[in-house]
């Protein structure tokens, strides 16, 4: 979401749901339930949908809108153990700092705020000046008052655009960590490499995301240093004409003209080619009419054959049925030869969205894993945790391509103003979703426990259900609203797991005493161990998979679980502590050990699914943190579930 909103400050015109889904790397239907979820969240602000245009941000209450920010994106060092050290951090502190503030701001509580001498921020607000120069914005000086930037308000939105969500760190060729391994290059001609690819990209209207732009600048700042060397390789000898007849080739071609021209080079013409096919990116599937194996023919063939073998452990692994997926065969693969190139440099790229994937994302960040440990197993590179976040990106828009191509939810009716109403309510249903759902059966209330629920995905009730069931109940007015529509519509298009097969009373341990992670998981393995759940070599898997990446997710929470299934069966185990411990580089006082029955076709992603809404719902963590007895534990999450 912030991605998005970032996009619509920055624009002054309205920006369609495609572009939008391209820039933060999802589908269209998805990036239209962010977009709603954004117009509920902010404030002073809402999104306008202008037909066959797309949205657009309208700011009804600039000082409201702005205090919304402040809130939700203002860094607080004082919060922070992490202070702005470096003058570049400073930099980019102050900007962040000056433009979300609606008043004045002393340049004593900057000081205090930041622990540096006054001289020292004097020096960098010349820096801040010129920045905000190119937007057209002054920064103002009041004796007794302060500092405040001052322009109008669409150039102080786009300056927001780029600084409030740390765009500036992603937009910035990444110099600093290619200075010391390509000595050949000096800063100022990778610069100018980057200019290059920047200038024509915009100027072509091509939308790569920030992490194939910094492959494709990586790619070409090592081609440029090996071709200086003198090693003059080329890649593949294909034919190329299908890609030769993409507006990509032709791009490709004067970029690389252009840094031919700049560094004094020849490039290889196969060069030409795979710039091309890395601008196309996944759009090479559509263009071209490419069958997996002509893709195979195109890419390069060690990497095509590490992709596939990455893409066969995922699908041992996870069931999630994306091994043949060729979008993601070539996102993945034009993703891989740079990433690879990379960690033979030992460069490392931050990956600001890592909390985010584990968070929200936490299966697909867990297929992430799988795939680095196959190219540490084939290439002899260890991948840290900020690529297995990128690798999760692939992996995870492939399964949302696959959710839309599934077959359609099944509900069941409950009504209790007889048939014909019942009926009003399923036509409607099937003229709303058409072939995406199917109305199983319409029955009254009291019939309803004679109701198989086997095959059923959720229920459609006009009458509250004060039972408890094993599947979801959406509420509903007889003649549906629009907002019974929007309840069902999400159901429809999620997917659902029954909690009540995987949670067990006799599997919840509340309010212990444990102060160290290793306590927690040796109690809550040695009870798995003595119920004869798993056997001895399951702690050791457990701690093998947090030696990978803590599996602390926020919000007080962790879901630790075995680096490959142990079990002969899925289950939950839920531990709570009298106090927060340290997990890794969070506090977590709520644990839910995750254990997959092994060789198990379940579908693991609503279950991921599902936990992922408990660790979000910071009230219903807080209400399972204080129970006091098992019944009450194990009714509360069923009832939320």
């Amino acid at each position: 979401m912030t991605i998005l909103l970032r996009e619509l400050m920055a624009a002054d015109t309205a920006l369609t749901s495609r572009y939008l889904a391209c820039v933060t790397d999802v589908s269209s239907r998805t990036a239209r339930e962010d977009i709603k979820q954004l117009d509920e969240l902010l404030e002073g602000a809402h999104i306008e949908s202008i037909k066959a245009k797309g949205y657009q941000l309208t700011i009804h209450d600039n000082q409201q809108f702005r205090s919304y920010l402040k809130n939700a994106y203002q860094e607080k060092p004082l919060d922070d153990p992490v202070i702005p050290n470096s003058p570049e951090e400073r930099v980019r502190y102050l900007m962040k700092r000056l433009l979300l503030e609606d008043s004045y701001v002393k340049l004593e509580d900057l000081s205090e705020d930041m622990h540096i001498s006054k001289s020292t921020i004097q020096n960098d607000l010349k820096h801040v000046k010129q920045i905000l120069k190119k937007y057209e914005i002054v920064l103002d000086k009041r004796p007794n008052y302060g500092l405040k930037v001052k322009g109008s308000e669409f150039k102080l939105r786009f300056c927001m655009s780029e600084y409030v969500f740390e765009r500036d760190k992603k937009a910035e060729p990444p110099n600093q960590i290619l200075t010391d391994q390509l000595d050949s290059l000096t800063e100022a001609q990778l610069s100018k490499i980057w200019t290059i690819i920047i200038e024509e990209i915009k100027a072509n209207e091509i939308t790569p995301s920030d992490i194939a732009m910094n492959n494709l600048f990586i790619h070409i700042a090592i081609a440029c240093k090996r071709i200086k060397s003198g090693h003059h390789v080329s890649i593949y000898k294909i034919n190329l004409d299908e890609i030769r007849n993409q507006k990509e080739y032709a791009v490709a071609d004067r970029i690389v003209a252009k840094v031919e021209e700049c560094l004094q080079l020849t490039f290889p013409h196969e060069e030409v080619a795979y710039i091309a096919i890395h601008l196309m990116g996944t759009k090479m599937i559509s263009q071209t009419n490419m069958k997996e194996e002509e893709i195979g023919k195109v890419l390069d063939k060690d990497i095509y054959q590490v992709t596939l073998a990455v893409l066969n452990r995922i699908e041992e692994k996870f069931d999630l049925n994306i091994r043949h997926d060729r979008e993601l065969i070539v996102g993945l693969a034009l993703h891989l030869k740079p990433a690879i190139n990379r960690f033979k440099y030992g460069m490392n790229i931050r990956n600001p969205m890592i909390d985010d994937i584990k968070s929200n994302y936490p299966l697909v960040f867990e297929a992430g894993i799988a795939a680095g440990m196959v190219l540490e197993e084939e290439m002899g590179v260890a991948i840290d945790e900020n690529e297995i976040g990128y690798l999760a990106l692939h992996i995870g828009a492939a399964i949302e391509r696959g959710k839309i191509k599934q077959g359609p939810k099944r509900c069941l009716i409950v009504c209790a103003s007889g048939f014909g109403s019942a009926q009003l309510l399923k036509y409607k249903l099937q003229s709303e979703f058409d072939s995406k759902l199917e109305v199983a059966a319409t029955t009254e209330y009291y019939k309803l426990q004679q109701c198989p629920l086997e095959d059923i995905d959720f229920i459609v009730s006009s009458i509250p259900i004060p039972d408890l069931l094993p599947i979801p109940v959406i509420e509903v007015n007889t003649i549906l609203a629009e907002k019974d529509l929007e309840k069902i519509e999400t159901m429809v298009f999620k997917n659902t797991v029954r909690m009540f097969d995987y949670v067990k009373e006799n599997l919840v341990f509340l309010d212990q005493p444990f102060s160290t992670k290793k306590e927690v998981l040796t109690f809550m393995c040695k009870e798995l161990e003595d119920k004869g759940l798993v056997d001895d070599r399951f702690q050791e898997s457990v701690e093998e998979r947090e030696a990978v990446a803590p599996t602390a997710f926020g919000n007080l929470v962790a879901v630790p679980h075995p680096i490959t299934p142990q079990s002969d069966q899925t289950f939950l185990t839920f531990c709570t502590l009298k106090k927060p411990i340290q997990w890794g580089e969070k506090r977590v006082q709520f644990i839910c050990l995750l254990s997959v029955k092994k060789g198990s076709t379940e579908d693991l992603q609503s279950m991921y699914e599902m936990l992922g809404g408990i660790i979000d719902d910071i009230s219903l963590v807080q209400e399972l943190i204080k129970s006091k007895s098992r019944y009450d534990f194990t009714q509360l999450l069923l009832s939320k579930s």
